[in-house]
Order: C-alpha cells, then sequence, then structure tokens
C-alpha cells in the first residue's frame, strides 16, 4: 500500500540562499529540497535578516500582521514568502527590532529573546497559513522552544496538538543557555525545570530534546558519542534517558553543487572514468599554490576552520613530521579562524617554503581546486558531529585520511582491498602520524590506489539518500506522538 506523502515544517536559524554561518544553512538549503523531490510537501521557516534584501529576494507577503503573545504584551511580525530551487515554498519571520535591522544571523546578546521570538512567531504563523504540517522538523538551539511548547501547552489547543515533532542535533556546543526570565518573555513559565540546568537557567537545546518526538543527530556515531560524559556537553544524563528515541542519519552533500565533471571552478573536469584528467588539476594547483608541478610528489590537501575542535592542536608536530621526510611531500591548506594557528601555519611554511602553501582565507573556487587535485584530504578532528570536507573529497578522487570520529567514521572506510580512505582513532600525533604514513605507502601502488579513488567517487552521498531516512523518521515521530 503506498503511504500518503507527508506535510512537513522545516524550521532553522540559517538557510542557503538566503543565510549561512555555518553547515546547518546548507542542510537547511538542501535537505527539504530533496524530501520535496520524494514527493512530499515540505516547506522552509527562517527568520528574515537584515542581511536578506528585497533585491536580491522577491518577497511576497502573506496574509495580515501577525501577533505573537510575548512577556507583558505583544510583538507584531509578518510573513514574507519566497522559494527554494526544486519548488521548496519558504516563510520567512520579519520582525524590524529582532531580526530585519540586524545584519547578522548570531552573536547579539538578545540571541535568547530573537529566537524566542522566531519559535513563538512560527507557531502563530500556522494558524494564518491554509495549511497544517504533519510534522514539525526542528533544528538546533534556535528552535527548542517549539517541541517544548507543542509538548506542553499545545496539547490543549486542538490547532496544534496532532502535530509530532522531530528535533535535530546539529552541533551540541551550542545549547542556547539563557536566564529564567526568557520563559516569562516567551509566556511560559510554566516549562519545568531539567536536571541537567543550571540553577536559574534555560537551555533551549535541552529542552527540545527533552520534549521533542524523536531525537536525532547527524550521522550515527555522534548520535553515540553524545551519550557519553566526555562528549555530551553536560547533556549526556538526558540524552541517556532519551536513547530509545535517539537517531542518527548523515548529512548529504549537493550532487549538483559538488560534481567534477561539471565544475566550471577546476580546470580540467573528470568523472570515475576518466580520473587520468585529475594530474592535469594537480599540476594546476602546485603552480596556483607556489610548490614544485612534480606529478609524483603526494600533495596533501586541507580545507578547514582553523579551530582546536578541527584537530588544529596536533598539527605543527604533525607537518615537521610530514614535511621533513626525505621522499618529497606537499601540503596546501585553506583556511582562516583562531590567531595563534595563522601564527603556526606561518611558522611551519617559513621552515619548509617549497613544501607548504598556506592560504589563510575563504576562496570557494580553491577549495573546489584542492578537492579536485590533491591526493589526500586531511581532517584529524577532535569533534566532528558529520563532516562534509570528507565526502566532498572523496567525490572528488581526493582519498580522506580522518580520525574516526563522529561523522567521519560513518563515512570513511579503512579496509584492505574495500577501503575508501585511513583513519585513526587517538587524538595525538603520532595516532595522525601513523594513518598519513599507510596513504603514503598505499600511493605508490597507483593501480590500487586508484581502485580506492573509484569506490569512494562510487558512493552516494547525495541529499536524496539522506532524505529517505529522514521520511522513515518523521513517520516514526508520527507514529510515537500518536500513541
Amino acid at each position: 500500500m503506498t503511504k500518503k506523502p507527508l506535510k512537513i515544517l522545516f524550521l532553522a536559524a540559517e538557510a542557503v540562499p538566503f543565510a549561512k554561518v555555518g553547515g546547518l544553512a546548507d542542510v537547511a538549503g538542501s535537505l527539504p529540497r530533496a524530501i520535496r523531490a520524494l514527493g512530499h510537501d515540505v516547506r522552509l521557516m527562517i527568520p528574515r535578516y537584515g542581511t536578506i534584501r528585497s533585491d536580491q529576494f522577491q518577497m511576497e507577503t502573506i496574509g495580515g500582521t501577525l501577533t505573537i503573545p510575548l512577556g507583558p504584551g505583544e510583538e507584531r511580525v509578518h510573513l514574507v514568502g519566497n522559494s527554494l530551487d526544486g519548488g521548496v515554498p519558504v516563510y520567512l519571520i520579519w520582525d524590524e527590532h529582532y531580526f530585519s535591522s540586524r545584519d547578522q544571523v548570531y552573536g547579539f546578546e538578545d540571541d535568547a529573546q530573537r529566537f524566542t521570538v522566531f519559535g513563538r512567531g512560527a507557531l502563530v504563523a500556522l494558524q494564518s497559513l491554509d495549511w497544517k504540517p504533519d510534522v514539525i522538523h526542528a533544528n538546533d538551539w534556535h528552535t527548542g522552544l517549539v517541541p517544548t511548547w507543542l509538548n506542553t501547552a499545545g496539547q490543549d489547543d486542538p490547532s496544534y496538538s496532532d502535530i509530532a515533532t522531530l528535533f535535530t542535533i546539529h552541533n551540541l556546543t551550542y545549547q542556547g543557555i539563557a536566564g529564567r526570565l526568557i520563559l516569562t518573555f516567551a509566556q511560559m513559565e510554566y516549562v519545568k525545570h531539567l536536571s541537567v540546568e543550571q540553577p536559574g537557567t534555560v537551555n533551549w537545546m535541552a529542552q527540545g530534546i527533552a520534549h521533542a518526538d524523536l531525537v536525532n543527530t547527524v550521522s550515527e556515531q555522534y548520535a553515540q558519542e553524545i551519550l557519553t560524559p566526555e562528549m555530551g556537553m553536560g547533556l549526556a544524563p538526558l540524552l541517556q534517558e532519551r536513547k530509545e528515541r535517539l537517531f542518527g542519519v548523515v548529512n548529504g552533500i549537493d550532487y549538483e553543487q559538488w560534481n567534477p565533471a561539471t565544475d566550471p571552478n577546476i580546470p580540467h573536469r573528470f568523472d570515475n572514468e576518466t580520473l587520468d584528467r585529475r594530474i592535469t588539476n594537480k599540476t594546476v594547483l602546485q603552480q596556483q599554490a607556489r610548490l614544485p608541478a612534480r606529478p609524483d610528489a603526494p600533495l596533501i590537501g586541507m580545507v578547514t576552520r582553523l579551530g582546536e575542535v578541527k584537530g588544529m592542536d596536533l598539527m605543527e608536530p604533525v607537518l615537521e613530521w610530514l614535511l621533513a621526510q626525505e621522499r618529497e611531500v606537499q601540503f596546501v591548506l585553506l583556511g582562516t579562524g583562531a590567531p595563534q594557528y595563522h601564527e603556526m601555519f606561518e611558522r611551519v611554511q617559513s621552515r619548509f617554503p617549497n613544501r607548504i602553501s598556506t592560504f589563510l582565507k575563504f576562496d570557494d573556487a580553491l577549495a573546489r581546486r584542492i578537492y579536485a587535485g590533491a591526493d589526500m584530504f586531511l581532517m584529524p578532528s577532535a569533534v566532528e558531529p558529520c563532516g562534509l570536507g570528507q565526502m566532498i573529497a572523496m567525490r572528488y578522487g581526493c582519498v580522506p585520511v580522518v580520525r574516526a570520529i563522529g561523522g567521519l567514521a560513518d563515512t570513511v572506510t579503512d579496509q584492505r582491498g574495500r577501503g575508501t580512505g585511513f583513519t585513526f582513532t587517538e587524538y595525538t600525533p603520532k595516532a595522525c602520524q601513523n594513518a598519513l604514513e599507510r596513504a603514503l605507502k598505499a600511493y605508490d601502488k597507483k593501480k590500487a590506489w586508484r581502485r580506492m579513488q573509484q569506490r569512494g567517487m562510487a558512493i552516494d552521498f547525495s541529499w536524496s539518500a539522506s532524505a529517505k531516512k529522514y521520511v522513515k523518521l518523521y513517520r516514526r515521530a508520527i507514529e510515537v506522538h500518536g500513541a
């Protein structure tokens, strides 16, 4: 029997192409399109920030003024509409004070109030639409209020009581902690204090986890890791309580956007059957990086944010070992971040000027040339809920060398004869060096190396594969909610 199509409201603080700070925006811009392609009625809702200009995005006003109950009174907002490629309707909450007058997504002292307005506004906006979702898919702490309200006050309102919820944790580090007065502002004083919350505070990430019908993270491995005190960021006891309703779904990548056969930013396009063309991309990358144009020298690439969680504390001893070897090994880095890591890479480059090239900036075209031209892609992350770089690298025939954590463990296989990359477990320079040493030895066996590249390129990391798993979770959330 054919199952009926679902109606899904997808809530997020950011979404490509409207507003982007981190990986959440890529998910929110891609996953709804993939779900719609499966035949479901999915709609996206985000705040309308000041950076989302009407001369860039045509906005259509939907309905009249919306009145949100807040604090001692109310807040008046508007709902405007647009759409994603593929026909996904997009609703934007337009509030002049909290969103439209601000040129950034995050980083304000009143972020807790701002996303309270967004959450309450999303719930009120549903009343103005001639459409009701079967399930609301809320993402990260910014939307934690929504499953909390639906599972408390919303249960007494027939307009909302049958809406199921899925809450996705993209990164447990950011939890939306505010003073309990935020509940007065939200007119939600009835929300109970959770044991994992600090006295006098409310933690919107924790509340979302506690109240949603189902919870998921962006990889199966990360879903297991956050159950531990070491990785649970203070929320492990709560996650343990909910582990029967905790799942992992690996993010996808946009196969139209990331396609070495059509990518206009790489000098020579190629696919699984024409991998020989890749060597010319390597030569062009070496020239751009001002490294000796030696096709046989192993070239290792890195495209990353320069931060502790990305494994930067391992990099200086690893690079000292890697670049001091007798055989010529080359290294290209693209990324920005903490000043101490900028200084570290500059220090290493001054010692090995013909072996390492650092680009301390962000450059999308150069990132693509690194994926298309480097032989290996290094990701020594301390924490990695999902990770996209390793999937893009494999798509472009670049063999990943990664720490087996979070989504990296779920997507990279280190197995003789069947592997797609090289992994290490311990968070130490020595463990990283050992994985790189194995990769360098494997690189010399050209036929086996090519087969490894082709295996990586053949894996389906598309959003379509992830979307099918999310649809199963939506149906399960509806069952749980109705039980």
